[in-house]
Parts: C-alpha cells; sequence; structure tokens
C-alpha cells in the first residue's frame, strides 16, 4: 500500500480557498478582482499535473472543481460531476417532455 503524503500546489490551494470564500460571501465582490482571481485560479488549474494532489484540492473546494470542469467542458464534458444525478436528470427531463407532448 502506498502511504506517501499527497503533494499539493499552495499556490492552488490559496486561490481556490479565496474563490471558495468569494462564492459564498454575502458582501458584493468586485468585479474585476474576481476576474482577476478566477483568471489566476485557471492559470493555476492548468499547470498542474492532474495526479492525487489536484484531487484532492477539487474535492476539497467546489468552486475549484467547477472551474476546472468548465476549462475541460470542451474535452472532457461534466468530468467532475456524478453521473447517476445527472443521468436522472436528463430521464426526467425526457419523460417530462414526451408527458407534456401526449397531452398537447
Amino acid at each position: 500500500m502506498n502511504t506517501s503524503p499527497v503533494s499539493v500546489n499552495r499556490n492552488l490551494v490559496v486561490l481556490a480557498r479565496v474563490l471558495d470564500r468569494l462564492e459564498r460571501s454575502a458582501q458584493p465582490v468586485d468585479p474585476e478582482q474576481f476576474r482577476s482571481l478566477v483568471g489566476r485560479l485557471a492559470a493555476e488549474l492548468e499547470a498542474t499535473p492532474r495526479d492525487a494532489g489536484l484531487d484532492s484540492v477539487l474535492e476539497t473546494f467546489p468552486a475549484a472543481a467547477e472551474l476546472y470542469e468548465n476549462l475541460h467542458y470542451a474535452h472532457a464534458g461534466l468530468c467532475r460531476s456524478a453521473l447517476e444525478p445527472a443521468l436522472a436528470a436528463e430521464l426526467a427531463a425526457r419523460a417530462a417532455i414526451e408527458s407534456a407532448r401526449r397531452t398537447a
């Protein structure tokens, strides 16, 4: 069994933590400050190899995970979203559409 500690990019953690705080904040956030933060975090996410350290950050910070998913959407779709809820939502939507068609 591998018991070596996971190496985590400290800049990535700090930026992810700040983004999560801003996302949950009840106070208004300066749009330019937000864009700057997201840009810096996006650059760190792109520069960080996909490994256990990155997975740990993405599991801990939902806003960073959402940004990561958006950055990779063109190639991987909703790569970090659970498949079961997405599939259930799609099936429910199809059933609702079909039901609406029958009653129309």
